[in-house]
């Protein structure tokens, strides 16, 4: 059985458990309403609340794919509305959704690949009837504001790996697992943006928009949950910046050491070129040359070759070449 919870709830306080085949309460007593919460359901169990509650045959469809983007639809005085859920594995991304029916006297949620269950929040908003007294939109932000929430750690450990990352990388020269692990933290964040975009739509309709069973006085906490979402929205596009200051830095520390590698060579190059360009003077076959007849030429010579290069070397150690 994937029904994690089904109750009724009366002036906020949970009045009666309740099955897939019973109907919801009459739409006119605003002071009741039922929230069932579902987990990777079976097309049976959906058409059981298809039968009971006239859910959108369209919506039940998307509600079991479990691979939608976020989304809100209106089907007559029906709201369905997909949220995006997301958890770390590994370098990267597991996503999943989450659809909630949303009438005037009920609440369904819908659960796929979500490990962050909702039975602790259920329990915080039992403990409040003041809250849970409002009714089924004010269930339905308290979830979203729920899944938004879990966004946070997530965006959290990135930014320390990343940020750990980009002091080893600017500390020592970066290795092909930490730049493969910075290009997987990318398109980590790539595909945050994308759902982290309709999620922003989702939330600003629920927040502004003249919406079936959505009161207007709900508005003002989907404006809280859209403030949320855009506030992950920013640190992630922060984060993108900080991993592209990442890979230019490093590139222009490598550029520099490649810089010093290669001033480096040309000074040796320059300091072995004297005594080669004076042996090779030296080195021809001239049957005429004064030097050849000196008593101490060869001492001189020595002597002049390593004053050249005593020399070039004490220059390009002043120029900070060597």
């Amino acid at each position: 059985m994937t029904v994690v919870a089904a109750f009724l709830y009366h002036n906020g306080r949970t009045a009666a458990p309740v099955t897939l085949d019973d109907p919801p309460p009459d739409a006119r007593d605003r002071s009741s309403f039922v929230w069932i919460g579902l987990r990777e359901p079976e097309a049976a169990e959906l058409e059981r609340l298809q039968r009971a509650y006239g859910l959108h045959p369209l919506a039940v469809e998307d509600a079991l794919g479990g691979a939608q983007l976020p989304k809100l639809e209106a089907f007559d005085d029906q709201l369905f509305v997909i949220a995006a859920t997301a958890r770390l594995e590994g370098d990267g991304l597991a996503w999943g959704q989450t659809a909630f029916f949303l009438g005037r006297n009920y609440l369904i949620s819908v659960r796929h690949g979500s490990a962050r269950a909702h039975t602790g929040l259920r329990r915080q908003l039992e403990a409040a009837p003041g809250l849970l007294s409002q009714g089924p939109d004010y269930v339905l932000h308290a979830i979203l504001d729920f899944i938004v929430d879990g966004y946070l750690p997530i965006i959290e450990s990135i930014e320390e790996d990343v940020l750990a990352m980009e002091q080893r990388m600017l500390g020592a020269r970066p290795g092909r697992d930490d730049v493969s692990r910075l290009f997987r933290q990318r398109r980590t964040l790539i595909r945050f943006q994308r759902a982290l975009g309709p999620m922003s739509e989702l939330c600003g309709r629920l927040a502004h928009l003249e919406l079936p069973c959505v009161d207007r006085s709900a508005r003002p906490y989907f404006r809280d949950v859209h403030d949320h979402v855009l506030r992950v929205e920013s640190r992630v596009a922060g984060l993108r910046e900080i991993i592209t200051s990442v890979f230019e830095a490093s590139n222009l520390l490598e550029q520099q050491r490649q810089g010093a590698i290669t001033r480096q060579l040309a000074a040796w190059a320059a300091i072995l070129a004297a005594p080669t360009a004076i042996a090779g003077i030296y080195g021809m076959n001239f049957r005429n040359m004064p030097e050849l007849d000196t008593k101490y030429g060869y001492y001189v010579v020595l002597g002049l070759i390593v004053g050249v290069c005593v020399g070039l070397y004490a220059r390009f150690r002043r120029m900070g070449w060597l």
